[in-house]
């Protein structure tokens, strides 16, 4: 496991829900005794903001914010596919070992119709910043085994999004491909495309998840755990895209 990817996600996980509003409403709690009003103020405030993240109406407006406009494609905008890992299941006793996570599957299975539809090469790329088997070689292993898509490139030493870029970039450029089709969970493209733009390459968003706009519903303002999720996902890039403009 990387030193440096344990640590990133250490303070990741102090800034984000639910641990970051436990650690405020602890912080209430010590101080109801010295400043009662701060700390019944923190301890209101963070159960509040823990009860409006965890509504699906919150957390499905933070995560649409995220996603840039859908489009049609039809093949003329790029030349190859680069499908972005999105997260392993390991040791999964049904398939024997490492397999791809959900996200993975989502981004996979999209990326296999995508490839169907317009007919161009397509390239995997992930890591094992945890530990196991790489993402890029359990992607690969999906697409030609279960979807009967071949795959032409396999980019397996990347541990983020930014070293996702950089290695895809060296294999497609040598290649001669500049012009990607770049697929990933439609949140997570406000954060990737710009890394491979700014290895040269031209990118044109191919992001899944996208769902019809409807009216609220009454479910939609009861906390759950999905919807608690939903924005942890939304705050991650967030979090990311400020941590990535500080970086670049």
């Amino acid at each position: 496991m990387l030193t440096t990817w344990l640590v990133t996600n250490l303070i990741a996980a102090f800034l984000l829900p639910p641990l970051n509003l436990l650690i405020l409403g602890g912080f209430g709690l010590l101080l109801l005794k010295r400043r009662r009003a701060w700390g019944k103020g923190l301890i209101g405030f963070s159960l509040v903001a823990l009860w409006l993240l965890a509504t699906p109406f919150v957390a499905g407006h933070l995560l649409d914010a995220l996603k840039p406009p859908p489009r049609i494609l039809d093949g003329t905008e790029a030349d190859a596919i680069v499908i972005l890992g999105g997260g392993t299941n390991y040791d999964a006793v049904e398939y024997g070992g490492d397999t791809v996570g959900h996200f993975t599957l989502e981004r996979v299975r999209y990326g296999a119709w995508l490839a169907r539809k317009l007919g161009k090469p397509l390239l995997v790329t992930g890591g094992s910043p945890d530990g196991g088997r790489p993402e890029g070689q359990l992607m690969r292993e999906t697409l030609e085994r279960e979807f009967g898509v071949k795959v032409r490139w396999v980019e397996d030493r990347s541990n983020n999004t930014r070293e996702n870029a950089m290695y895809s970039a060296k294999l497609l450029k040598m290649a001669g491909v500049r012009r990607i089709y770049l697929v990933s969970n439609a949140w997570h493209l406000p954060r990737a495309l710009p890394e491979f733009e700014r290895e040269g390459l031209q990118v044109v968003a191919a992001g899944t998840g996208y769902s019809l706009s409807r009216g609220p519903r009454l479910m939609d303002f009861v906390p759950s755990a999905k919807g608690l999720y939903d924005s942890y996902l939304a705050m991650h890039e967030g979090i990311g895209l400020v941590w990535y403009s500080i970086r670049s």
